[in-house]
């Protein structure tokens, strides 16, 4: 009993709520004809969850390296599986895997990988599971799978919404950064396979079975790469190339797989002279002398096969450089051509220098009449002529004009600032002076018994720096 596979859908999948479990694990095929809404709901559930099951790499499978995330094994190792104490088997497991090969959610493996045609056409290799289906219901044979209630049709099914998810990361990738020249984009089988198979689902490796799949859907469903069963060359719309693996795509195919090879052994034997050497220097360390000379020994084998490996991948890159160039060359000798050809038919269609002079003289011709006629039309309209020089005196005598204005709305503002300016400083100096005295007739008396003038100006007189002579002391 698996009860974390159950936790796992209800924590990610929003139709496996709790309160809908005892339904999902029922017997709900007799819902096909008395809640055919509840039943659609119910399969569709399942679809989804087994899907997702699939695609998080937790489905059961038979024992392999790696987990299948394209293809689901619908069997009994997956009831056993989804089984739990609370809601034992899900009873209608088998109606739902029909249901979905029926619409074409699920693809048995075998006609899949045989197909000839897309599986997106009618007449396609899996088409006869979805007439099977159709015929069944509309028969009332689907009836008779009410028997084994717990059981699920054995084999192995394609899971078309993964498959289809992965193409679609492997079409953006493309986008993003495609490989341009026909070198890069042809691999062996092998090679496309450690360049793509941990790239396609987020934080997984597909498997054999996985990068079979993948690879036959984006071949004969998609049309984006050229798959025989060994190489791989991916499409550019952009350029014309051979619908079918040739001698080429092999050849760089194979040279590209070798070279991997080879990088991968330089990289082991690098390795292994490291730790050769550390191992006599641990020897001669321990006084050790026969086994640091052995240590010694391997390590001189080992850097002398090292060497010819290094001289091999050079050799083999050096050829890989001169089929690139040689590729570029042919791909632009076939744009010169098709561009050669491309002139040649708008040359064609311009018609020669002798066409073009014809049009231009009578398109000359043409607006000269226009002139004409334009220039009759304007005579007898009795269009008086305007002399531009006129004009240009007139809006200089305007542009004058409105310069003076501005000048002297400058001017009279200056003097109001002035004036302003006068007041402030006038008013300042009467406050520090004080008021100005008043001027009285000489000798007389204001009216209020004030001395006037004379009468200071005779005081003054009569004072004298000299001191006035002390009295005599009492």
């Amino acid at each position: 009993m698996n009860q974390p596979l159950l936790d796992y859908l209800v924590e990610h999948e929003p139709a496996f709520r709790k309160a809908r479990l005892p339904a999902l694990y029922s017997d709900f095929q007799p819902q096909r004809t008395l809640n055919p809404d509840g039943y659609q709901a119910n399969v569709s559930a399942w679809r989804c969850g087994l899907a997702r099951l699939v695609r998080d790499g937790l489905a059961p499978a038979p024992r392999a390296a790696r987990p299948n995330l394209l293809v689901l094994h619908a069997d009994e190792p997956l009831l056993r599986a989804l089984e739990t104490k609370q809601y034992g088997r899900p009873l209608a497991l088998g109606a739902v895997v029909r249901e979905a090969v029926a619409a074409g959610d699920l693809v048995p493996l075998g006609p899949f990988l045989t197909a000839a045609e897309s599986i997106y056409r009618r007449g396609g290799g899996w088409s006869v599971w979805n007439l099977a289906g159709w015929a069944m219901r509309q028969l009332g044979v689907a009836d008779l799978l009410l028997v084994r209630r717990d059981g699920v049709p054995g084999g192995q099914f394609v899971v078309v919404g993964n498959v289809e998810e992965a193409g679609r990361v492997f079409g953006d990738g493309l986008v993003d950064g495609a490989p341009r020249s026909r070198f890069e984009r042809t691999f062996s089988r092998a090679s496309f396979c450690s360049a793509f198979d941990d790239r396609l689902v987020e934080g997984r490796r597909l498997s054999e079975v996985d990068m079979e799949v993948l690879l036959r859907f984006l071949a004969r469903d998609k049309g984006v790469v050229v798959y025989d069963g060994d190489v791989v060359r991916i499409k550019n719309p952009a350029v014309p190339e051979p619908d079918a693996i040739t001698e080429e795509d092999v050849s760089i195919g194979q040279l590209k797989e070798l070279l991997t090879s080879l990088t991968h052994q330089t990289a082991l034997l690098g390795k292994r002279i490291e730790e050769l050497a550390a191992t006599a220097k641990q020897a001669v360390g321990k006084n050790n002398r026969v086994a640091a000379l052995a240590a010694l020994r391997s390590k001189k084998l080992a850097e002398s096969t090292l060497g010819r490996r290094f001289a091999t991948v050079a050799q083999l890159e050096e050829v890989a450089a001169k089929i690139e160039q040689a590729a570029d060359n042919v791909q632009l000798v076939k744009v010169m051509e098709s561009s050669g050809e491309a002139l040649r038919s708008l040359h064609a269609q311009v018609g020669g220098a002798e066409r073009v002079e014809e049009v231009v003289d009578r398109l000359r011709e043409q607006m000269s009449a226009v002139d004409e006629v334009g220039s009759i039309l304007a005579e007898s309209a009795g269009t008086v002529v305007v002399d531009d020089a006129e004009i240009d005196d007139e809006l200089a005598e305007l542009e004058g004009d409105e310069r003076r204005k501005v000048e002297e709305a400058d001017k009279a503002r200056r003097e109001a600032q002035e004036a302003r300016e006068a007041e402030e400083v006038r008013k300042r100096l009467e406050a520090i002076e004080g008021p100005p005295a008043v001027v009285q007739p000489e000798g007389g008396e204001h009216e209020d018994g004030e001395k006037g003038p004379g009468a200071v100006e005779d005081m003054m007189s009569r004072m004298t720096l000299e001191e006035s002579p002390s009295r005599p002391a009492a």
